[in-house]
């Protein structure tokens, strides 16, 4: 999936290219400052030479101290002068390498490519440019979490770059693709080469953090001066040339030319199209081309526009999580504090006091140990790491234990649960302990956001080949706007973040993680604020139908 350059991007190589620029200047700043002190240092010594032979001994002595000193300053000068050269190479090889990788990022590859499209132009060479994708590579991060990704992208990068000559670029463009510049080729055929040889080190099995791994790739080619004679067109028409490689079959390559005559010999011939005057064929080509490109670079827009603002508001995102993981971990030292205080006093309480003390402790080391909990499953659920250890269950039986363990708590705060469960047992596969968990977190959840007094119910009805778990209260219900987002990480309604009672905002992003992990579906509906709420899971049945009775 080609994106051409977002906003994020671009704002990200300004600042790479004013940071350069800045070094840059406090090195010719520190090398003005040697020179002068050179030169300083050049007077000094004839001055020395003239005075010695009016001076004793003794004055020649300070003017020597005086010299050696200068000296030392200007071999400091030096040094950090070096130090300053050191610096500058070290931030210009970072601002123009992608930091996973090490290969060139797009800036860099960009001026390549630019100079060898002139050195081709001048000597009347061809050159190739290819674009490769990895083929389902988000299935990687989705089962193994984004680290094992990145570790995958990073030996395809070094396959990549084993595979090509020392004059070719390899270049990460962002995700799960990668451009390679050919820059001396002597035919097409010889492209043809080194993309088959790159798809098979792609496909070369792996071995990821135990995991054996076997990858294909898409692969595109646009050859120099046949299908563009830019750096940007040639882009664009090998990415062309990959999407249609990926539709025809994973695991190729696709000449760009190929691909625009395969999209010709579709064309529907009917009276309502007509081939083109000879003298025009080459024209409508161009434009058939450009038409195309543009397509493409206005999908490539939005796409860089939508994943900017999904990158700005994760940013955001995380910024308010981590402001209310600080005033949610504080809240319970306060008390802890106070109370070891009293504990460690000069006057130690005894007797009820001391109970009382003990109790706040308790009460606020189990608040904080939830909180901790609730962290690390959301790090479970962001990394992908749930896993499950599936067996035939019961899953009337397990939500049936699974209620009788809340109602203590539910009781407690004097809210009625009903259930409407099947008579006999409903047979699935499934993960026993990650079924209670759905169940258990959404019986919390309905508890926390209904009042004293109020109702919550949970229902299973059996429609094969599914079964529907539902939990619905009559509490403060959720506004329409919060819907979408319900089941996000650490989305809490603000106007109700009272009612979470120390909570982060995962338990129904836990709730989604582990349903999908059973290949089932979850949703949420409300009529609104202070309508209450109902959460609906599907999940695949096997085994026989079964009779609802309430």
């Amino acid at each position: 999936m080609a994106a051409s350059p977002g906003a994020g991007i671009a704002v990200s190589e300004s600042d790479q290219q004013r940071k350069v620029a800045a070094a840059t200047e406090t090195l010719v700043a520190l090398d003005a400052q040697a020179d002068a002190l050179r030169a300083h240092l050049a007077k000094l010594r004839q001055d020395l030479v003239d005075v010695q032979k009016d001076l004793g001994a003794a004055r020649v002595n300070e003017l020597r101290k005086a010299n050696e000193n200068l000296v030392l300053a200007v071999l400091k000068a030096d040094a950090i002068a070096a130090t300053a050269v050191s610096s500058l190479g070290e931030l210009t090889s970072a601002t123009q390498h992608d930091p996973l990788t090490g290969t060139p990022n797009r800036a860099l590859m960009r001026d390549r490519l630019d100079t060898a499209i002139a050195a081709a132009r001048r000597q009347g060479t061809q050159l190739a440019l290819l674009f490769l994708d990895l083929d389902d590579f988000k299935a990687i991060n989705d089962a193994l979490g984004h680290a094992n990704g990145d570790a995958m992208l990073q030996l395809v990068a070094e396959r990549l770059v084993a595979t090509v000559r020392e004059s070719d670029t390899v270049s990460r463009q962002g995700g799960d693709e990668f451009l390679i510049l050919l820059p001396q080729i002597a035919h097409a055929a010889d492209a043809a080469l080194i993309a088959a040889k790159l798809l098979a080190a792609v496909a070369a099995p792996a071995r990821i953090d135990s995991h054996a791994l076997q990858l294909t790739a898409s692969l595109g080619i646009a050859v120099y001066p046949q299908d563009g004679t830019d750096a940007e067109v040639l882009t664009k028409r090998a990415d062309i040339a990959m999407y249609h490689s990926k539709r025809r079959s994973h695991g190729g390559f696709e000449f760009y030319a190929d691909s625009i005559a395969g999209e010709l010999a579709m064309l529907p011939k009917s009276h309502e199209w007509r081939p083109p005057p000879a003298n025009n064929s080459a024209g409508a080509s161009e434009r058939s081309d450009l038409r195309r490109a543009n397509e493409q670079l206005v999908v490539s827009a939005l796409g860089a526009q939508a994943s900017a603002a999904q990158a700005t508001e994760a940013h955001s995102q995380q910024i308010r999580f981590m402001g209310l993981v600080a005033h949610e971990l504080r809240n319970p030292l306060a008390p802890i504090r106070l109370a070891a205080g009293m504990l460690t006093g000069g006057a130690r309480p005894a007797g009820e006091a001391l109970t009382r003390l003990g109790a706040i402790v308790e009460t606020e080391v189990k608040h904080m140990a939830r909180l901790i909990d609730d962290l690390l499953e959301g790090s479970r659920v962001s990394t992908g790491k749930l896993r499950l250890e599936l067996d035939q269950a019961d899953l009337r039986e397990i939500v049936a234990q699974t209620a009788e363990t809340c109602r203590p708590l539910i009781e407690g705060r004097q809210q009625q649960l009903t259930l409407a469960l099947p008579t006999g047992p409903v047979s699935l596969r499934g993960d026993p302990v990650r079924l209670r968990q759905i169940v258990s977190n959404l019986l919390d959840n309905a508890s926390k956001y209904t009042g004293e007094g109020g109702s919550i119910s949970v229902a299973m009805e059996v429609q094969e080949p599914t079964v529907t778990i539902t939990v619905a209260d009559n509490g403060v219900g959720i506004a329409p706007e919060a819907l979408e987002t319900i089941f996000d990480m650490f989305v809490q309604d603000a106007h109700d973040r009272a009612l979470s009672n120390g909570g982060l905002g995962i338990g129904l992003a836990v709730v989604r993680d582990l349903v999908r992990a059973h290949g089932g579906t979850v949703s949420a509906t409300s009529a609104g604020k202070q309508c209450g709420s109902q959460f609906i899971v599907h999940l695949p049945l096997s085994g026989p139908a079964a009779t609802t009775e309430t």
